[in-house]
């Protein structure tokens, strides 16, 4: 009544813990070229100056 097959549980939480830290490296790499992207978008120089419209200034 308790045969617990430890090799199925084994595998079973050895996927879920690979399933977990690939999940956090890949949010660590999207989290990191998020912020790449955010800075180089900061960053990026006013070639003329513009009103609240985008019409240029004269």
């Amino acid at each position: 009544m308790n045969n617990i097959n430890y090799l199925e549980v084994s595998l079973a939480v050895l996927a879920v813990v690979l399933l977990v830290v690939w999940l956090v490296r890949r949010n660590i790499r999207d989290e990191k070229k998020f912020e790449k992207d955010m800075i180089q978008s900061e960053m990026k120089p006013d070639t003329e100056e513009q009103d609240e419209r985008g019409d240029p200034l004269v």
